[in-house]
């Protein structure tokens, strides 16, 4: 019931935590962190009454109703301030989790952790912590069914980023030799070169920028592995 990838997140989760899951879905995650007695409470919400009338029969099947809070509603606006120390948003864009972060100033502002799972914009996103006064104090990848996923966990503080690309292929997944960081490179790396193989022989201004985008993207890529593998 519990992915591969649900599992890496809750993993970050500090013990004793108040936890507030943004977009929680099924409501395995707030389950699961009840149950393993890693939180104390779990506010899950999500936007839509669907899938929020889902939870909520899955926490009464569950008897969990005095541990779990649900509540429908639109990123942090559900919460008050202080309500909780650790938030989770996972599965969804970059740019929406960015959002739902600035959207809701006094809430981020009260929270001590945020656990954040982007499906794509993981590099916007990592921009935006760093320019906002966001420190990231841990990051894990992960491949499930194919596909890559980053998981962020930051707080407030200041940090800084040396390389812009760091903010796409985290510092700290190449100092710890991330057993999955080289593949992940390199998928990006074929990836780009093929778009590049596609439009290099095509005009236009937009197509131009994008082409130096790409090769400069594919001199980053190549710069890192070489970090990577040891050379």
């Amino acid at each position: 019931m519990i992915s591969n990838r649900l599992k890496s997140i809750i993993k970050l989760v500090p013990k004793n935590s108040i936890v507030a899951d943004v977009g929680t879905d099924h409501g395995y995650v707030p389950a699961y962190l009840i149950d393993e007695g890693i939180s104390k409470k779990v506010i899950a919400t999500d936007i839509s009454q669907g899938s929020l009338n889902k939870i909520i029969g899955y926490v009464k099947e569950r008897k969990l109703e005095e541990y779990i809070d649900t509540r429908l509603g639109n990123g942090l606006e559900v919460l008050k301030p202080y309500e909780a120390d650790t938030v989770i948003i996972a599965g969804m864009g970059g740019l929406l989790i960015r959002d739902i972060l600035e959207d809701s100033k006094e809430i981020t502002d009260s929270i001590n952790t945020f656990i954040l799972q982007a499906m794509i914009g993981s590099k916007e996103l990592r921009e935006y912590l760093f320019n906002n006064n966001f420190e990231i104090i841990d990051e894990n990848l992960i491949k499930e069914d194919g596909k890559y996923y980053e998981i962020i966990k930051a707080k407030h503080g200041k940090d800084c980023v040396e390389k812009e690309i760091y903010y796409e292929i985290p510092k700290k997944l190449i100092e710890e030799k991330h057993p999955l960081l080289q593949e992940y490179i390199e998928s990006k790396l074929e990836y780009s070169k093929n778009i590049l193989d596609e439009i290099i022989d095509k005009d236009g201004e937009k197509v131009k920028e994008r082409i130096e985008e790409l090769k400069r993207d594919i001199n980053n890529y190549k710069e890192v592995l070489k970090i990577v593998k040891g050379q």
